[in-house]
């Protein structure tokens, strides 16, 4: 199994962002930027969210997805 770390924030963030979170992907649901990639360590985890926090982006949620691998 391969694991995906999802995140949702309020707002619209457009891909020039990209940067500021480490090459995340980014998409969008309704009023809501989406940041998704494969799973990294904690620590990779917790830089993400520091930023979020010190930009003061409205966190709405933090998922680990597991996805299963097609062979």
């Amino acid at each position: 199994m391969k694991e995906k770390i999802v995140i949702k924030i309020k707002g619209h963030l457009n891909e020039s962002w990209k940067e500021w979170f480490d090459g995340m992907d980014i998409s969008h649901e309704g009023d809501l930027t989406v940041l998704s990639t494969d799973k990294k360590d904690k620590a990779f985890l917790h830089g993400i969210l520091n930023r979020i926090r010190d930009l003061n982006l409205k966190l709405i949620s933090v998922d680990i997805i597991e996805e299963s691998e097609k062979h």
